[in-house]
């Protein structure tokens, strides 16, 4: 469990940040970028959860802020000798369980939607709309983590629960609007 006494430390007054083994980094660096995103993609999901009546597919996403800590966990903590990213009692990954329940909930909330006849336009319902946002941000989310894994080792399955996360996004948003009646239609070029 953990326990905050105190929220400032002043350790970070250098623009440095700690990471979970005891390292210290530079606040700006793709790493903290990445657990930046993070935080602010599980901030915007508790506002879409916000604008959503449905419990069962409220209770999803509080599983998935949750696991949002866990990815932020995950990124904070350096990998073990040779990239190992095997969880532990003390060290907290993102698993393929987590990944393959994303999966399974795109496939389900796939199969009541209409067919997409063209992409659409983030809108709809006040709900939709908010999950769309949730969803570009994720894709940033991804983008960042991506980066990070450039400069230094990332697991993989942090990646791709990121990855799983925006699809499961779209199709909620599409649930949210009615099952896609309510989709806006992108017209190509109908502005010209």
């Amino acid at each position: 469990m953990v326990k905050l006494n105190k929220i400032y430390t002043r350790t970070g007054d250098d623009g440095t940040t700690g990471l979970v083994d005891g390292s210290r980094i530079a606040k700006n660096d793709q790493r903290m970028a990445a657990i930046g995103d993070v935080d602010e993609l599980n901030s915007v999901l508790g506002v879409a959860i916000c604008e959503i009546a449905d419990d069962t597919l409220v209770q999803t996403l509080r599983v998935i802020q949750n696991d949002l800590f866990d990815l932020g966990a995950d990124l904070a903590t350096p990998a073990a000798e040779g990239d190992d990213f095997t969880p532990s009692e003390m060290v907290l990954r993102v698993v393929p369980s987590q990944v393959e329940r994303l999966e399974k909930a795109i496939d389900a909330a796939t199969a009541e939607l209409d067919p997409l006849t063209s992409f659409i336009l983030p809108g709809g319902t006040k709900a939709a709309a908010a999950i769309h946002l949730v969803r570009a941000v994720a894709r940033r989310t991804e983008r960042t983590c991506v980066a990070a894994g450039r400069a230094t080792s990332i697991n993989p399955q942090a990646l791709a629960y990121i990855n799983r996360l925006s699809d499961y996004m779209f199709v909620v948003g599409r649930a949210l609007n009615r099952g896609g009646k309510d989709d806006i239609l992108w017209v190509p070029g109908a502005s010209r």
